[in-house]
């Protein structure tokens, strides 16, 4: 149960030592736990996705807290604990390991940096789902912000183990099942491929917004036998330009999931307009109001949303805070339309 304080004016200017969104709330009162992992071992395109969930924060204090679809999100309490100064620290080790890996795949000593960035990322994994898995157990709606998206595994895992046949909503530019890539076992690119291939109580994993993937995941997809459904970018966008409409897209997308969902939420999944500095932007995707209609629509269908991630949010240079604003309205709406499917129907 939350403790909601009643002096709260949620008008009012955040202070700039506030908490997530201008809130006062403590973790342990609040009915939304959310879990920072500053954490860019692998993105291979450009770093910076480490700094994500300290940008959010700071950009979140900017945010109206009364939203037209999902009403009063804050007034259920909202908590973001504070970064743990060790997943920093493996980050900067990890990302020292990787890079000239990523720069020279044949570099003389490719084969122990690359099990050093394993073996950091495999406490990473240990961390966040001991971390998530003690706020479930206190009854908390749990979300992670990252981070680059292969730190979230753990996270994944934790909502799994608690929920057998879980859904997985993903929305990501990219497939993210390719196996190792670039030889990292936990590769940003290789998310998903480890969820399904290591996390059997994940039911189905449903993939919306993808534009850019390799043979190896199609593959991947057509041999799953109905356990991946990827709804892909350009096939939603041909299919709308012959009159379909987004409303029709999604039915048949949320008729996919399971009756209990995780989303997992990349921001490159967005138009690149809306994320220029993230890791990997690419072409296409899905505009804001898209993105937020397709997971109230889970919400709406009385399926339960268990959890979320957003990750790979990365700040601009020269304190260009574009991609952090989007980021924590995504985050706000993601908890907005977490709490409105556990709402009594009704």
């Amino acid at each position: 149960m939350s403790t909601i304080d009643h002096t709260f004016d949620p008008g009012a200017a955040a202070g700039t030592d506030s908490g997530i969104f201008g809130l006062p709330d403590r973790p342990e009162d609040a009915a939304v736990v959310l879990v920072p992992v500053p954490f860019d071992a692998t993105t291979s395109y450009r770093p910076g996705t480490a700094d994500g969930p300290r940008a959010i924060l700071a950009a979140s204090h900017q945010i109206d807290l009364h939203d037209h679809e999902t009403g009063e999100p804050w007034s259920s309490g909202i908590a973001m604990l504070a970064e743990p100064t060790e997943v920093r620290a493996w980050s900067v080790a990890a990302r020292a390991a990787a890079e000239p890996v990523m720069h020279d795949p044949d570099c003389g000593d490719a084969a122990q940096r690359i099990a050093e960035v394993d073996a950091i990322c495999e406490r990473l994994n240990r961390h966040l789902e001991t971390e998530v898995s003690r706020w479930l157990e206190a009854g908390k709606v749990v979300g992670t912000v990252g981070g680059d998206h292969g730190t979230t595994f753990g996270a994944i895992a934790a909502h799994a183990r608690r929920h057998p046949g879980l859904g997985v909503l993903h929305i990501d530019a990219h497939a993210d099942l390719r196996a190792a890539y670039q030889g990292f076992a936990w590769s940003h690119a290789s998310i998903m491929e480890n969820v399904v291939r290591r996390v059997p109580e994940v039911g189905r994993l449903v993939q919306v917004g993808v534009r850019d993937f390799c043979t190896e995941e199609v593959e991947r997809i057509e041999a799953s036998g109905g356990r991946i459904r990827t709804w892909f970018d350009a096939d939603l966008a041909r299919e709308r330009f012959e009159g379909a409409t987004w409303g029709a897209q999604v039915t048949a997308i949320v008729d996919a999931l399971p009756r209990e969902v995780y989303v997992s939420f990349d921001i490159d999944g967005l138009s690149p307009d809306l994320c220029p500095h993230t890791g990997t932007p690419v072409p296409g995707g899905l505009g804001f109001n898209e993105a937020s209609h397709l997971i109230g629509a889970v919400a709406r269908s009385g399926r339960r949303i268990v959890g979320f991630e957003l990750v790979e949010v990365a700040p601009g240079p020269d304190g260009d805070e574009w991609d952090a604003n989007v980021g924590a309205r995504m985050l706000y709406k993601l908890i907005g339309w977490a709490l409105r499917s556990r709402a009594p129907a009704g």
